[in-house]
């Protein structure tokens, strides 16, 4: 549970203690290396593979039927998606044509990176969104009432139904051009590791790049039985973080809050984190010393204190009713895996002091469990003093 009772400790880094779940497949060292250089534990887990552009039958069937058959408009979607075709039409010496027929088409541009791929590519967009939505593309495309106008739409491993179905009923003839199609994995032990870990509260937030990563992560908590549990922490314990409103959809649909940077990218999804992040952790006072929970690390009095993940989780259990006695076999559920007795309470607690290295902040209650020494008043003049 978020506190707001102290200010936050200062750390270096915003993301210091957290752990952040990434599912993207393409660019996830970018993504991954923002992420620790801003101090979070990552966790990596592709949710699906890319099929290879060259291998594609699916994509050299289109480019070709768009060469016999040229298109009238070309809607270009996504910078990598745009020079992954090209790149691939290259392959199939079908990159001359290709540009050519590109050239003789009304370009349209989703947003700036992927006009500057078309100006790279010697080409020239005719009209592009301030809004990098593709809703306004479609309300330019329907606008202008083109029944039989054939248009081509560059997806980039997401199908816009919305998008193609609405030119389609204003009889307009669309023609997907599915570039990156993505593929199942061959190994889904990652997949399950990052299921595990969100489900035993050992994941802070986890990040989504493509709306199909978000459809085989649902998909894949389905098949072993875990979409019950897995969308309960999605919806009330995790930060939940799109690259863009695109690939939210699906989470959304599921009623799951997510956000989203105002810019679709990398960089400013990272920032976003570090503005979320930061104000969940858990602030109390605890025996007259201000205590801050964030994810695995705890900082006690401004200082990092190692704690061990079964420490962790009962330090965690006991911050959710701070001053209440919580019981022995309550403590013994929220251990990571669970335990099959109480000494294994006994000895995570120990361990739990230990990393705490102040005495006084874990108090035992002869026979009934252990509570935080937690002083209300004290977080509230912090409040005030704040």
């Amino acid at each position: 549970m978020p506190g707001s009772q102290q200010p936050p400790s200062t750390i270096d880094r915003p993301l210091e203690g957290f752990t952040v779940g990434v599912t993207a497949a393409r660019r996830a060292e970018e993504l991954i290396t923002l992420l620790r250089r801003r101090g979070a534990e990552v966790v990596h887990a592709p949710a699906l593979r890319i099929m290879p552009l060259a291998d594609d039958s699916e994509l050299l069937a289109t480019t070709r039927e768009l060469l016999r058959r040229p298109p009238d408009v070309v809607v270009a979607t996504t910078a990598v998606g745009f020079r992954g075709w090209i790149q691939a039409a290259r392959d199939w010496g079908l990159d001359e044509s290709l540009l050519t027929i590109l050239g003789r088409s009304r370009l349209l541009a989703r947003g700036p990176k992927v006009r500057g791929a078309i100006r790279a590519a010697g080409l020239t967009e005719e009209w592009s969104p301030a809004s990098e939505s593709m809703a306004e593309v479609r309300q330019l495309l329907l606008s202008e009432e083109r029944p039989g106008r054939r248009v081509a739409v560059q997806l980039h491993g997401t199908p816009l139904p919305e998008f193609t179905e609405a030119l389609r009923a204003a009889g307009q003839e669309v023609i997907p051009v599915p570039v990156y199609r993505w593929m199942p994995l061959a190994d889904l032990r990652p997949v399950d590791r990052l299921l595990d870990r969100v489900l035993t509260d050992r994941v802070d937030a986890v990040t989504f790049t493509s709306a199909p990563a978000v459809s085989a992560l649902l998909g894949r908590a389905e098949e072993t039985g875990r979409t019950a549990p897995l969308l309960e922490a999605l919806r009330h314990r995790l930060a939940v973080a799109s690259v863009g409103p695109v690939t939210a959809e699906p989470l959304l649909r599921h009623q799951v809050p997510t956000f989203w940077p105002e810019r679709f990218r990398l960089g400013p999804l990272v920032q976003s984190l570090c503005h979320e992040l930061p104000p969940r952790a858990r602030r109390l006072t605890v025996a007259g010393h201000r205590m801050e929970i964030r994810g695995h690390l705890v900082v006690l009095d401004g200082e990092p204190r190692p704690v061990p993940p079964a420490g962790m989780a009962l330090l965690r259990a006991l911050a959710h009713r701070p001053g209440w006695v919580v019981s022995r076999a309550e403590l013994l559920r929220a251990l990571p895996g669970g335990g099959t007795d109480e000494h294994a309470v006994e000895t995570a607690m120990a361990r739990l002091r230990a990393g705490l290295g102040t005495p006084g902040l874990v108090r035992t209650v002869v026979k009934r469990g252990y509570r935080l020494a937690h002083d209300p008043s004290a977080d509230r003049a912090g409040t005030a003093s704040g």
